[in-house]
């Protein structure tokens, strides 16, 4: 049995919150360098230049991407032959939260109560997954989320009857009526099955998969190849100011479901699509 403090999980967040808003990840850089010579619309293709100084200063400057920093959502993958010492883990991730946005200058962005709306002074909460895995190893996961973006996320709760076709075209017309709201271009996290909380915790979940990394079933793989294209064709562009790079990337999960149900959930991020992982 290994042992991990858990002061080493609140320096190892409170450093992937700043690192995340700082600095793009380098899966997604690629991602944006490649989409500026795709583009075909001169003003699409301006936009994204812009956001690619817009990058590059934040990075020299060391200031926030974007002046939304995001509600933090915490993936945490305990190896089962990991024994957590040295206080609660749960507390030990919120004061990482607390410390990150504090130390790192970032937006506090978090409300206490959803309807008394005080807001909390330290952006936290924040909200935390946990999954319990093989192994002697704590896998962190921090991914800010704008809420740009997150109030464009859907879920429909199709018929099995609606099948293929069905759960594409829930899928379109997610990214079709988000239009400019969600900052395009983005990522396209998509969950397929399980129930309706598994599916939207999928779609959360595929949006820090690098957006290089297509699905190891056939299936997914060739439904995320078509639905980008798709997508792409929607002609919302870059800044929803039209073009052709709408999305960058469309990540799907899927899981096992019940025979009458056929879960849809859609959570979309936009380009900066932030994440830091690190491993203890």
């Amino acid at each position: 049995m290994r042992t991990v403090n858990v002061d080493k999980v609140t320096e190892a967040v409170r450093e992937m919150c700043i690192n995340a808003n700082y600095f793009l990840s380098a899966d997604m850089k690629e991602k944006l360098d490649r989409a500026v010579a795709k583009e075909e619309s001169p003003l699409g293709k301006q936009i994204l230049c812009q956001l690619q100084e817009n990058l590059q200063i934040a990075g020299e400057d060391k200031i926030p991407i974007c002046q939304d920093t995001g509600m933090a959502v915490v993936f945490l993958e305990i190896g089962q032959e990991v024994s957590l010492t040295g206080g609660d883990i749960n507390e030990a991730v919120q004061e990482g939260v607390r410390r990150g946005y504090t130390e790192g200058y970032l937006r506090k962005s978090v409300v206490g109560d959803p309807l008394l709306r005080e807001n909390t002074k330290d952006n936290t909460p924040a909200v935390i997954h946990y999954e319990i895995v093989p192994g002697d190893q704590v896998k962190i996961t921090v991914a800010p989320k704008g809420f740009g973006s997150e109030n464009m996320s859907r879920i429909f709760m199709l018929k099995p009857a609606d099948g293929v076709e069905g759960v594409k075209n829930a899928i379109l017309s997610a990214v079709r009526e988000a239009g400019p709201n969600a900052c395009p271009p983005v990522v396209v996290g998509v969950g397929i099955g399980g129930t309706f909380e598994k599916a939207a915790l999928m779609a959360k979940k595929a949006l820090v998969r690098s957006p290089d990394e297509s699905s190891e079933i056939p299936w997914v793989r060739e439904m995320e190849e078509e639905l980008l294209e798709k997508i792409n064709g929607l002609g919302i562009g870059p800044g929803g100011l039209g073009g052709r790079i709408t999305a960058l990337a469309v990540n799907i999960n899927t899981y096992a479901t019940h025979i009458a149900g056929l879960p849809v959930a859609v959570n979309m991020c936009c380009h900066v699509n932030r994440h830091a992982v690190r491993v203890l």
